[in-house]
């Protein structure tokens, strides 16, 4: 407090005045609320509110001095109070509060600090008092000196010329120093705000707020305070002589950078040894790590207990666990990227078996279509990356790669049945079903649990689903996210797009249809062979096409114009390349995906009382999406979802946060629900929960989630493909044994046909 206060004597820059003089402050305010006396609390508590009003309208006056002069330095400023009368005043009024001038607030709370620090009386609380009217002494000889520097004339100086400032830039500063006035002459009220604050306090009186205390010691302090700063001021150049003959060995600014100059290095070295650049290695001390750890505190445990294990309950649960740890393997030894893909799927879509014959068919559901959007994402992804992994690890390395992954799994097995024969008290699962209906008024202990009873787990859920989507996107996308939606009818249109039709050599090429009035022509001309290029990602050749071929392609084009004007859904075979259309996938889309949309609203509005809820529902809907764009592209997504992905983020993400505080305009809590029973008539009683308007915002959220990653590592990727004129190429896959994969690669890099590449 003491040290920040003569800083701020030695500053020119009116800025930094503020800066020190927050930093006297700071101390000031943590010296009066650490107190345990419920009077010092008090004032303390009212100090903050003052400070935050008259210190706010100082450092926007800075700011609008700053901009209509452009310096902030007292030796070039002089005489703004004749230019700029009314800040003047301003700053003056939020100057007399940070001073203790009645009636400001500033003074109210220095007055009740006074106060409560003289009635407490001790040595303590003497010496208290001794540091808060020096640091006062200071803070008033800062204060005057602000104002001196920024609005009083300077002999030997000019007066500053200023820009003339919008009104708008006042509005704020005048008003939280009217605050600062408003509050001081009513402490009454601040005081019956502010009082249960102080009464958690464990000892003394209950301190006031109040303009007039009366005679006393308070009183008198508060006068010296002012005269002793006011003298301080005026001795000012006496003071800065001082100041600057004075010099200390010790530099705190100086010590701070060495120490953290000495930090860096250390960090350097420490990164060097840690931070090598591969992820096989994070991984590996993060598991060892993991591993060391629980294996620890599983051998040094007091009451450790394995219980009765089995490991089975049916011949199905081994059959389904034998083809999960199968999958997990072959996983791990495949060489290619989409064959590894496919296993992981296998022991995914196995777990979710394994939990439909544990009895838990709303987890299994749910890990289903998890697994599903994981694999198309993966998919997705893999179109851009090499067919092959990277070369295989040393012998030594697969050992102990083979050897940490083992361990990883005894080790969580273990702890899972350690942690469940730990239990000393009834499980909560015994009352659970009938507990959820009577708070959550649901059936679905699941749904009840995440929409009702950890409701505020599920909604930093969807934020996270939110940010990462909005962070794959910003990764993504090369041009504005926000750009319009593409859709099949827009190449009917007067927007450019790109449809594929077959050359006149047999290839492929990919037409532009050109805006409205303008020739039609060739954008990527065919090319012999054209589906062997594009299975292998070559460029197609620039050459213009001969000019039969090019009326030929024009009819084409007019031809599936007028289809794409009268065609409602799946326009692959106007927007597809002929090898990336599958007739059975769009006959299939058609005959799904209506069903899919209609039982993903079914889950959403059953899943309070059945297995389902909008997570759920949200994921069936997605995957109903996924189909539509596997089936007819790019622009089939447009028309299935015309609609940017960040609104339904947002919308689902406000959706959810409004189910939350719309009860509290009830009376009631946060996020809390309620049940309403209707008479349906013929349909019989409806039972309606609130909860319901959450679960929609997190439909929506996943909706909006799994369209944005479509857009993003789909359609955006496709579009960029084709600006590119880059086809990404067919991803094939064979059940040959994983060791012929290395000769394979190995046959693919040299060029060779041997060992099986294509």
């Amino acid at each position: 407090m003491l040290l920040g206060g003569y800083r701020a004597l030695r500053q020119w820059d009116l800025k930094l005045v503020l800066a020190y003089g927050t930093v006297s402050q700071l101390g000031l305010l943590i010296m009066l609320v650490g107190q345990s006396d419920r009077a010092v609390a008090l004032a303390g508590i009212a100090m903050i509110g003052s400070h935050a009003m008259f210190k706010a309208t100082l450092f926007l006056t800075v700011g609008i001095v700053d901009a209509a002069t452009g310096t902030r330095d007292i030796h070039q400023l002089s005489n703004l109070r004749r230019s700029m009368p009314f800040l003047s005043v301003v700053a003056g009024l939020a100057i007399a509060s940070m001073i203790g001038i009645a009636p400001l607030a500033g003074y109210v709370a220095k007055e009740a600090a006074l106060e409560g620090l003289v009635h407490e009386g001790g040595p303590r609380s003497t010496a208290l008092l001794v540091v808060l009217v020096l640091g006062s002494v200071l803070t008033v000889a800062y204060g005057l000196r602000f104002w001196w520097g920024a609005f009083s004339r300077k002999h030997g100086l000019e007066d500053t010329p200023t820009d003339r400032e919008a009104w708008q830039m006042f509005v704020s500063p005048t008003v939280l120093a009217v605050a600062g006035l408003a509050t001081g002459l009513v402490p009454a009220l601040g005081e019956r705000l502010l009082a249960p604050f102080a009464d958690t306090y464990p000892t003394g009186d209950a301190g006031h707020l109040t303009l007039w205390g009366g005679f006393g010691l308070p009183l008198y302090l508060t006068i010296g305070i002012l005269v002793g700063g006011a003298a301080l001021f005026w001795w000012r150049g006496r003071d800065s002589g001082l100041q600057r003959r004075a010099s200390f060995a010790f530099d705190a600014e100086e010590t701070y950078r060495r120490f953290m100059r000495l930090l860096d290095r250390g960090a350097g070295f420490v990164t060097s040894l840690t931070q090598r650049g591969s992820l096989p290695f994070y991984l590996t001390v993060i598991l060892l790590v993991a591993v060391l750890a629980s294996s620890t505190a599983m051998l040094t445990g007091d009451d450790v207990r394995l219980g009765d294990v089995r490991a089975w309950d049916s011949p199905a649960q081994l059959a389904v666990g034998a083809v999960v740890i199968f999958g997990a393997i072959a996983a791990a030894r495949a060489r290619r990227r989409l064959k590894a893909v496919l296993l992981m799927g296998i022991s995914g879509y196995g777990v979710a078996v394994l939990y439909e014959l544990h009895g838990a068919p709303d987890l299994a559901l749910t890990q289903v279509l998890v697994e599903t959007v994981t694999l198309v994402v993966f998919m997705l992804v893999l179109r851009r990356l090499p067919t092959y992994f990277s070369n295989r690890p040393l012998a030594d390395s697969r050992w102990l790669r083979a050897a940490l992954g083992t361990a990883v799994g005894l080790v969580v097995s273990l702890l899972a049945i350690i942690a469940v024969n730990a239990r000393t008290a009834t499980p909560v699962s015994v009352n659970f079903p009938d507990e959820a209906y009577d708070y959550g008024y649901g059936r679905n202990i699941v749904n009840v649990t995440l929409v009702d009873i950890r409701a505020w787990d599920t909604m930093g859920e969807i934020s996270v689903l939110l940010v990462a989507a909005t962070g794959v996107a910003s990764l993504v996308f090369l041009r504005v996210r926000t750009a319009r939606v593409e859709r099949a009818s827009d190449l009917a249109g007067e927007r450019l797009g790109g449809i594929w039709t077959e050359g006149a050599a047999g290839g492929d090429s990919l037409v532009h249809l050109q805006r409205k009035g303008m020739p039609h022509r060739a954008g990527r001309p065919s090319n012999p062979g054209g589906a062997e290029h594009a299975a292998t990602g070559e460029r197609h050749d620039n050459t213009d096409p001969d000019p039969r071929a090019r009326s030929m392609t024009a009819r084409w084009v007019d031809s599936t114009t007028n289809a794409l004007r009268n065609q409602r859904w799946i326009s692959a075979g106007a927007t597809l390349a002929p090898q990336r259309r599958s007739v059975i996938l769009e006959i299939a889309t058609r005959l799904l995906f209506h069903t899919m949309v209609v039982f993903s609203v079914f889950l959403l509005f059953s899943g309070h009382n059945a297995p389902g809820g909008g997570f759920a529902g949200g994921l069936v809907a997605g995957v109903a999406l996924v189909l539509r764009y596997l089936a007819g592209g790019r622009y089939e997504l447009g028309e299935a979802a015309p609609v940017n992905a960040g609104i339904l983020l947002g919308s689902g993400l406000f959706l959810s946060a409004g189910a939350g505080v719309v009860p509290m305009l009830f009376g009631g809590t946060v996020l809390q629900s309620a049940v309403l029973e209707l008479d349906g008539g013929p349909l019989g009683e409806i039972k309606f929960v609130t909860t319901v308007f959450f679960d929609i915002g997190v439909y929506l959220v996943v909706i909006g989630l799994v369209l944005d990653v479509l857009r993003t590592l789909g359609s955006e990727i496709d579009r960029q493909g084709e600006a590119e004129g880059y086809v990404a190429r067919e991803i094939s896959h064979d059940d040959s044994d994983p060791d012929e994969d290395d000769d394979a690669m190995v046959a693919a890099e040299n060029g060779s046909t041997a060992g099986g590449a294509r």
